[in-house]
């Protein structure tokens, strides 16, 4: 029984190495976390913010994100204007309760939004109604849409400027491939704002 154990934790670390390794080797990932943040460095430099919202894992990636560019990644530097649309109950259960779930995200980009901002729309499916919905709404208010999912990712396509895709269908490697890109989307917005951080 404790090899069996051992061995589902070994394919689980294997898989996952596997999956990083097949992200790294792609141009098309490459490629897109550059475009982010050259999007994400322009947003922020003009006066604008980061908005992100998703839903269970990809609601606490969402806060993490946001929690990288408010305190730091790497670097003491000042606060970026990051918001994770998932963290005001209040908002959440409201907006939820007096119209619908899938109006959660929608709203708080509508009233939050300004013309220049960036969306964040993390969906490992592609399908959440309720991002599919504020990355419609970010779109009509000329906020830059951004959609991060997994191979499965195809309906938020129509819907977003730059979309980052994981190389994986499976919901747990694809959210390690979302918060692997993410810390390097941080530390490249921090590089291109700030310089470079000291030799450790």
């Amino acid at each position: 029984m404790a090899d069996q154990r051992e061995q589902v934790v070994l394919d689980h670390f294997h898989r996952s190495c596997e999956t990083l390794e097949r992200a790294a080797r792609e141009p098309e990932m490459l490629a897109a976390i550059l475009a982010i943040v050259d999007r994400i460095t322009r947003a922020l430099r003009e006066g604008g913010k980061v908005m992100l919202a998703g839903n269970g894992g990809s609601a606490a990636d969402s806060q993490h994100i946001a929690a990288e560019l408010l305190g730091r990644y790497k670097i003491d530097r000042a606060s970026l204007a990051a918001i994770a649309l998932t963290t005001d109950t209040s908002a959440l259960t409201s907006i939820g309760n007096d119209f619908s779930f899938d109006e959660i995200f929608e709203r708080q980009v509508r009233g939050l939004g300004r013309r220049g901002d960036v969306f964040i729309g993390i969906s490992t499916s592609g399908r959440s109604r309720n991002i599919l919905a504020a990355l419609k709404a970010a779109r009509e208010l000329g906020i830059a849409t951004i959609g991060f999912t997994g191979m499965k990712g195809g309906q938020m396509r129509a819907l977003c400027d730059l979309m980052l895709v994981a190389p994986s269908d499976d919901t747990a490697l694809i959210q390690q491939i979302h918060i692997t890109a993410a810390h390097a989307i941080c530390g490249l917005v921090e590089r291109d704002l700030y310089g470079a951080p000291p030799p450790r």
